[in-house]
């Protein structure tokens, strides 16, 4: 068990964490969530003693092992599995075959074991560190975004692991599915400060949610209850005979607290630009192969017609080939055998994680989206900029500053500057955090065009997939249905492997709910989406409608002093527009506080059905 107190850290002029207080307990999982930028790396930093907080402390049992997957990779043994024994405890240093266990579910072949590390790439490499880890059964387990280098596979097999981690873990990740699959506990940082709560994610942000809606309507009410008293002390105050009643509101007055608004936090909101299209078919591929050398063929004799408006996900393991055909459909390829054709109305945007290389460091964000197209001016270019939560100066900042997210979410900016009938998107939801994933869900959801998308992230497979591109097995095929009908169908051939998984870690239910167990993740996907349809709009209208009441109490305060200034000049006509004036703000409040209040009523009723119906799937 570990334990933090009163934990501080400020960057320069920005507060990460104030006074942060939590514990882990023994075998306890938690799962670590915020915004980007809001210092969930940086306490994992401090946990290991790579960082030093500003004030506090975290206190750890004396021979308390925390293991870490560094993204340092120096590696001194010849051999791929010679370099996954060094993490093996000091009583454990012959049991290769617990490392080659591992290294297997993390995608390694027992040829790829006997070669040297500096043969793979950079994700195999890190993953080769995190196997290192994984063998060294520490008591605490921190991973930042793991699944980052993972494919689909490679996912699901370290989803098993880790719900059967005996000791304790903290786990970082933008892949929600993922995280409530493996976590009995939610921890997060949120306006500076650390909460923790038992349960997902669901759970986590739903407490959030209603703690901060009775916090507003708490300083609300006290907002005007202090507006009452103000109005009662201005107006009496002369009067000698209530001298009584108005210094005990004075006391009063002094006594209240003053709450501040809660600061709006800014989310990823956005939509892709259509551009209108007529026909049978976007695109069309036929009999498409290609390698990259004669002894390895990547892509062969692949047919694919692509309609209007579907939504089709390539899915298996890395290094099969997903991203190359993505790349030939988006023709940054040609294929070495094959036709690719496409409609002549269709227009073709495309994200691909590789292309973050193409940004200019030198130029700023707000420029970068400018030079993206030849009819956009400063202000669109700010628009966009403002969508992907680059407001104010941070539209200014070089991209030689940026982190790898903030860097992706330039090239999506890029994106939205062109209407398209046709997206090719590779993993977009890399270096994105939960809240703007769930954005990314949305809009590709609302986006009236064609769509082919490489994903690892099984909650847009359930909510998105109409047919699935399947690398497995050395071979390609187009799966005609969505993804639950894939994993029904017998799928990546682990899914006994994984409800075992989870009975060991959670208590049996009712043999009447293994139909549900068997849907839930796809019934989720689904719930979460058409809540955030559903709420979304009611959300908006509960800040337009406290933006409106606030405008107007402001108002009312300026028309006070405008009052007092036309009595002191006995200027009737004035006093009895001010009045007139003040009565019909009164009267704007009061129905906008009606709507409030419905609106509120209306989004705790929703709000409570998908809890409901997400418990129930439960």
């Amino acid at each position: 068990m570990i334990s933090a107190e009163n934990l501080s850290k400020s960057y320069a002029r920005q507060t990460l964490i104030e006074g942060g207080s939590f514990k882990i307990n023994s075998r306890e999982r938690v799962g670590l969530v915020g915004r980007n930028g809001h210092g969930k790396t940086t306490l994992l930093r401090i946990i290991i003693g790579e960082e030093s907080p500003d004030d506090g402390q975290i206190i750890i049992p004396k021979n308390y092992r925390i293991g870490y997957v560094r993204q340092h990779l120096d590696f001194s043994e010849e051999t791929v599995l010679g370099e996954g024994m060094k993490g093996l405890p000091a009583n454990q240093k012959e049991q290769h075959w617990k490392v080659e266990k591992v290294l297997a579910g993390l995608g390694f072949s027992q040829a790829d074991m006997e070669r040297s590390p500096y043969e793979f790439s950079g994700g195999y490499q890190v993953r080769l560190n995190l196997a290192k880890v994984l063998v060294s059964e520490p008591d605490l387990l921190l991973l930042d975004e793991p699944t980052n280098y993972l494919d689909i596979t490679s996912i699901r097999w370290i989803e098993r692991f880790l719900t059967a981690w005996p000791g304790e873990l903290m786990l970082i990740t933008h892949d929600r599915t993922f995280m409530d699959r493996i976590v009995t506990h939610t921890m997060g940082i949120h306006r500076k400060k650390i909460r923790k709560i038992e349960g997902d994610t669901g759970k986590y942000y739903t407490q959030v949610a209603q703690e901060e809606e009775i916090y507003e309507k708490t300083r609300q009410n006290d907002e005007r209850r202090r507006k009452e008293v103000e109005h009662f002390i201005t107006q009496f105050r002369a009067k000698a005979r209530l001298v009584g009643l108005v210094q005990s509101r004075i006391k009063t007055l002094e006594k209240m607290d003053r709450k501040d608004k809660l600061e709006k936090i800014k989310d990823l909101e956005f939509s892709f630009k259509y551009a209108p299209f007529v026909g049978k078919y976007v695109l069309q591929a036929t009999d498409l192969s290609f390698s990259y050398t004669p002894e390895t063929e990547l892509i062969k004799d692949f047919t694919i017609t692509l309609r209007p408006g579907e939504k089709v996900c390539i899915i298996g393991p890395n290094g099969k080939g997903k991203t190359t055909l993505l790349k030939i459909l988006s023709g940054q390829l040609k294929p070495l055998q094959g036709e690719l054709t496409l409609n002549p109305k269709t227009i073709r945007g495309t994200f691909d994680q590789t292309n973050v290389s193409t940004l200019v460091d030198s130029r700023s964000v707000e420029e970068e989206i400018m030079y993206a197209a030849s009819d956009i001016d400063r202000q669109k270019a700010r628009d966009i900029c403002g969508a992907m939560m680059f407001e104010g100066d941070n539209a200014l900042k070089k991209i030689d500053v940026l982190s790898g997210g903030e860097k992706s979410r330039v090239m999506m900016g890029k994106l939205l500057v062109t209407p398209v009938n046709l997206l090719l998107l590779d993993e977009p939801t890399n270096h994105l955090d939960m809240e703007s994933s769930d954005a990314l869900l949305a809009a590709i959801d609302n986006f009236d065009g064609a769509v082919v998308m490489v994903t690892h992230n099984e909650m847009f497979l359930h909510a998105l997939a109409e047919r699935l591109i399947i690398f497995f097995h050395d071979s390609i095929e187009v799966f005609e249905g969505g993804y639950q009908r894939f994993l029904d169908k017998g799928g990546w051939g682990d899914e006994e492997l994984t409800l075992s998984s989870a009975r060991k870690a959670k208590p049996e239910k009712e043999s009447g709910d293994k139909l549900d167990k068997k849907e839930l993740r796809k019934r989720r996907a689904e719930i979460i989406t058409e809540r955030s349809k559903i709420c979304g709009p009611l959300e908006r209208g509960i800040e337009k409608a406290e933006h409106g009441i606030d405008t107007r109490e402001k108002r009312i305060k300026v028309l006070g002093v405008e009052m007092q200034e036309a009595a002191a000049a006995k200027d009737g006509k004035r006093i009895t527009a001010v009045s007139m004036e003040i009565h019909t703000c009164e009267q704007e409040i009061e129905a906008l506080f009606k709507e409030l209040e419905e609106l509120t009523q209306a989004l705790d009723k929703h709000s409570a059905v998908f809890e409901e119906r997400l418990a129930q799937i439960e």
